[in-house]
């Protein structure tokens, strides 16, 4: 009965905090819409360039080191936490010191670097978000190494929800006082360090409940051991998160630059690269909906593979990798198919539709890649997919220096799909060694295809006519989005028949998969009427 009320416990826990990461990564790929229509296309730009300081070490330090500290805490003796603690807070807090030397003290010679001067000042601001790293890092793991993840649930959405309303808010209030574009950016990234001042308040006031005497008098234990181990497990455990940020960096260090040096004007060379990050939030959202389902089937994974038989662990792993390229396939395809309306509709205008087109193809790529990584991590395999995932961004650097002075902008989105099809591919023949399985059968992807083609044909027509005939009168970006939003559930009701009818996905799969019911109900009724039909 203590095992049952533990796991329930534990896996009432996970679902909070898988909610809570849905809520945190639909905030993060919803509020950059607004603020790029509040600040256009140069303001979009300023914010680009600095955010991935942020964010980089954010995710490695609130994900990476939190998954840390919490495993090193699992896996040691209780008279030993106090000490691991309070290690894990002073190494951390070493790191967040230098970061933030870097960032404030260096800022001038970054700007220089990503070849705008003036975003120094935004550096020194992101340089202070970073203090508060440590006691997030270091709270969280101590209650997720007690299956106690209300308080992080709780702290990852109130830090989401305060930073984009400083965001959102802070910048229109700027920009309506008449001040520059680089005074919304400065309060954009300020954003960030409310929003974590508010998780360290929440979060330390849930710790002081939970952190006993006992811990405080904990003895004195080696501290090199634990920093190695944080050090490695913080970094292998990230990476596939950071990935895309790290690209974002590269980015913001040479798109800017290499257009000005291929002849492009500053202004037009900021605006084409603001232009450009529209593609983020297009694909953070992309890989959030072709994602969040096939990862909650991973940690099946793990807990099967210990089943002699390995049937269902094999099942389990097919199953999300299938779920997983269906919704990324569908994503990246029905985007490249509405993009010139999806683009007017969210940011005004239909410019570098073609790059937005290339860029959203990485929502395959990022969705094949967290699913295979997560599957080799469920079997405790982290250091082959981190050196992989760190030639993806070798790979990306090239990419740039090479493309961008060729094809601008849809260049760099080149780029970004090249780097991350070397990491994808690279995975898939380790993973092949790991656990040689089949992940799919020739029939899948048939079907895939299929269903692409059919979803192609009714989506295009239906626009040609909409924007042709339909909605001809209206406003321009009224009519875009109209035709956006028809085109898309057009599409998807389209590609999800054919799926159905295919059952390359079957009704017992569909029940594994968090809201599969309905899709499982629509394929049961589908293919009873083909079976009446042939009667």
């Amino acid at each position: 009965m203590a095992n049952e009320g533990t796991m329930k416990t534990f896996m009432k826990g996970a679902v909070l905090l898988t909610m809570a990461g849905f809520i945190v990564k639909l905030l993060s790929a919803i509020y950059r819409v607004p603020f790029q229509n509040l600040v256009g296309d140069q303001g979009f730009y300023i914010y680009q360039q600095v955010y991935p300081f942020v964010g980089i070490f954010s995710v490695w330090t609130s994900y990476g080191f939190a998954v840390a500290v919490s495993k090193l805490l699992a896996d040691s003796e209780k008279p030993n936490h106090g000490a691991i603690l309070r290690i894990s807070l002073g190494f951390i807090a070493a790191v967040s010191l230098a970061v933030f030397l870097v960032l404030f003290l260096g800022a001038e010679g970054l700007a220089g670097w990503m070849g705008d001067g003036q975003l120094a000042p935004l550096l020194q601001i992101a340089a202070l978000a970073v203090l508060l790293m440590a006691p997030i890092a270091v709270m969280k793991g101590h209650f997720q190494s007690r299956n106690h993840m209300q308080p992080v649930a709780y702290a990852q959405v109130m830090e989401q929800a305060i930073r984009v309303s400083v965001i959102l808010l802070g910048s229109w209030l700027v920009v309506m006082a008449g001040y520059s574009l680089y005074a919304a950016g400065s309060m954009a990234i300020l954003g960030a360090a409310v929003g974590e001042l508010a998780a360290v308040l929440l979060l330390f006031y849930f710790f002081r409940r939970s952190y006993h005497r006992e811990e405080r008098r904990a003895p004195a234990i080696r501290p090199w051991p634990i920093i190695k181990k944080m050090t490695v497990i913080s970094l292998s455990i990230s990476m596939s998160s950071l990935i895309l940020l790290f690209f974002q960096l590269v980015d913001s260090f040479s798109v800017f630059r290499l257009l000005t040096e291929a002849g492009v004007d500053r202004m037009a060379a900021m605006e084409q690269k603001g232009v450009y990050d529209r593609g983020q939030p297009l694909v953070q959202f992309g890989i959030l909906m072709a994602t969040s389902l096939a990862l909650a089937i991973v940690p099946l994974v793990a807990q099967m593979a210990k089943n002699p038989s390995g049937r269902p662990a094999q099942a389990y792993a097919q199953l999300a990798f299938r779920v997983s390229f269906l919704f990324a396939f569908a994503s990246a395809a029905g985007l490249s198919l509405v993009m010139p309306y999806v683009n007017e509709m969210l940011f005004e205008t239909r410019e570098e539709s073609a790059a937005l087109i290339v860029f959203s193809w990485q929502i395959v790529w990022m969705a094949l890649l967290l699913v295979l990584t997560s599957l080799l991590y469920g079997l405790g395999k982290v250091k082959i997919p981190a050196w992989l995932l760190a030639g993806g961004i070798g790979v990306k650097i090239i990419g740039n220096w090479l493309l961008i002075p060729i094809w601008e902008v849809t260049g760099a989105a080149l780029a970004g799909n090249i780097g991350l099809a070397f990491v994808v591919f690279g995975l898939l023949l380790y993973f092949k060694r790991v656990w040689p399985i089949r992940l799919a059968p020739k029939r899948y992807y048939g079907w895939i295809f299929a269903a692409a083609s059919a979803m192609a044909i009714a989506v295009a027509g239906w626009s040609l006519f909409a924007d042709g005939v339909l909605f001809d009168g209206l406003e321009s970006r009224l009519s875009a989005a109209l035709i956006a939003v028809t085109a898309v559930l057009l599409g998807a009701a389209v590609f999800l028949v054919v799926v159905a009818r295919s059952r390359i996905i079957t009704e017992r799969e569909w029940f594994i998969i968090p809201f599969g019911r309905k899709l499982a109900g629509l394929q049961l009724k589908l293919n009873a009427r083909k079976k009446g039909d042939r009667i």
